[in-house]
């Protein structure tokens, strides 16, 4: 006798805020009625999803288990006709796990602890979660269904028990923040494990900007040949249908959209568009403001910022010094008009001027150098965040990864802000994502994009006077800082040892700034950020 199921799945792709429990359980209920309303028979939710993710050390929090046990009472008296999977933090006997939960119709039918804690990069829920231990299957509308979070796929462990128990199809919730390329790590994983475990694996992804994180979604479901039958947009919350056809146990068939998949600089773009928009947003800024030079960086962090919360909540400011030229203050008023934003511009140089006054006799006898330099930024950095206080506006700052990583910052000055829209982007990568901004609309003017870079902090200045170019730079950093390279070899792979030991030497001691630097969106596996954790006082030298 031949048994045909089958199974209208929903891919809950929501974005959530940590630690608004109450708030994400409601949530989960719309999205819920939304799934029943599209007849849906299961809504798959995302890893910890009534906490969001990554909840840190508010899993410590006495009340936790209060909270969470409040939002399972909603849920579980709501008795909604679908099947429920989502993700919470639970105690049992004393310890936390990872959980997810199957529920229908007010009973909670299984719940499957985490087994795999992932515990680098960005990762270290070894500080607050035990590993779970046990496998099963739940039967969801006939079909047997396993359930997995996150790192359980990414183990061949959690899949052969899943075949093992007789699973027919894997459930898979999953945190997964966004890096370039990630996508595609993903496709390849599962077609892996869907071919190991000749079953089809539903994978939903969280969405949204937290803190320095930003989780890009691309939920998907594949078959058991690891082809992909449906896919969901990135960067955005939303409910996709998938039908799954069964055949005594065995998936005969699947019904599902495959959304377009964005290119590399698409991708990299809408991450800083969303981490800027889910940060300012969920930390209740009214909006934003920044200092706009006339440069790439700032007039890239400006396209961000606009794009991620329109016009009317951002402000720039042009504050020139009589090093700043006219091409800059020409283009920086250009940009502003094309973006049609507020703009104003507030001179520096009468306040240089008196601090200037002030210190005359501390200065007396020394040279003119960096000190009347990163004074100059330091009094646009006053000005920022005199206007923030004021206004209720969060200051952005423009500073990008090259110049971060070899402290080419000033403390108190352009680092000055409460996020940092492209720590995390090289210069080069600054370029790119500029020219490809304006390919949707010629926002940035093109001069900002084409002319050699400079801070304008003394007559002439270039970035090239005093650093390697930046193509030169930035892949020396990128060996050093991201593949863990040596001194040695980098050297040998064409570089001169002049710039690679120079280059090294300013990562290691300028660890003091970045450490004092605002949170920003990160892109990279190796982001200064959680991912990079080193010592600021250390004995360790370059060598080898």
């Amino acid at each position: 006798m031949v048994s045909e199921q089958t199974l209208k799945v929903c891919l809950a792709q929501i974005d959530l805020l940590v630690g608004d429990i109450s708030g994400n359980e409601n949530k989960v209920l719309a999205s819920a009625q939304h799934a029943v309303e599209q007849s849906a028979d299961v809504v798959v939710f995302p890893e910890l999803t009534l906490t969001g993710y990554p909840p840190e050390d508010l899993l410590l929090r006495p009340s936790l288990d209060v909270r969470i046990n409040e939002a399972l009472a909603n849920i579980l008296a709501a008795q909604l006709p679908i099947y429920m999977v989502l993700g919470y933090p639970k105690r049992v006997n004393g310890k936390l796990f990872n959980m997810a939960g199957v529920y229908f119709k007010g009973q909670c039918l299984y719940e499957y602890a985490k087994h795999a804690l992932p515990n680098y990069q960005v990762f270290d829920e070894k500080r607050y979660f035990a590993e779970g231990s046990e496998f099963g299957v739940v039967s969801i509308k006939g079909v047997s269904c396993a359930i997995s979070i996150c790192e359980d796929i990414w183990q061949e462990d959690v899949m052969a028990a899943a075949k093992a128990n007789g699973a027919a199809c894997m459930l898979n919730l999953n945190a997964s923040p966004f890096h370039i390329d990630k996508t595609q790590h993903r496709k390849d994983l599962l077609k892996q494990r869907a071919q190991q475990g000749r079953m089809p694996i539903v994978y939903v992804n969280l969405v949204g900007g937290q803190d320095e994180l930003v989780f890009d979604g691309g939920s998907m479901v594949v078959d058991a040949k690891g082809e992909l039958k449906a896919f969901s947009s990135c960067f955005e919350e939303s409910h996709e249908i998938v039908e799954l056809n069964f055949s005594n146990q065995s998936c005969s068939n699947i019904v599902g959209v495959i959304k377009p998949e964005q290119e590399r600089l698409a991708s990299i773009y809408s991450a800083l568009v969303l981490g800027v928009r889910d940060y300012v947003n969920k930390n209740g800024f009214k909006g934003v403001l920044l200092g706009l030079s006339g440069g790439i960086d700032s007039g890239l962090t400006l396209a961000v910022a606009v794009d991620a919360l329109g016009k009317d909540r951002v402000e720039a400011v042009m504050m020139p010094f009589k090093y700043t030229s006219q091409m800059s203050l020409h283009d920086a008023e250009d940009q502003a008009n094309r973006l049609s934003v507020p703009y104003k511009v507030l001179p520096i140089e009468s306040m240089y001027n008196s601090f200037m006054d002030i210190l005359a006799d501390e200065f007396e006898g020394t040279k003119v150098d960096t000190t009347e330099e990163n004074l100059q930024s330091r009094c646009r950095g006053v000005m920022l965040m005199a206007m923030s206080n004021k206004k209720g506006y969060m200051v952005l700052t423009t500073g990008n990864k090259s110049e971060m990583a070899v402290g080419y910052a000033t403390l108190y000055g352009d680092m000055a802000g409460g996020y940092g829209v492209l720590k995390d982007v090289y210069k080069t990568l600054v370029f790119e994502l500029s020219k490809y901004r304006n390919t949707i609309e010629e926002v940035i003017p093109p001069r900002v994009i084409s002319r050699p870079p400079s801070a304008e902090l003394a007559p002439d200045q270039v970035d090239e006077d005093s650093l390697p170019p930046y193509p030169v730079l930035d892949e020396i950093l990128r060996l050093y800082i991201e593949e863990d390279q040596s001194a040695t070899s980098i050297i040998g792979k064409g570089f001169t040892e002049e710039d690679v030991r120079r280059v090294l030497r300013l990562v290691d001691v300028n660890e003091y700034k970045r450490r004092q630097a605002p949170v920003g969106v990160r892109l990279t596996q190796r982001g200064f950020g959680r991912d990079r954790r080193y010592p600021i006082t250390n004995g360790w030298r370059i060598g080898h």
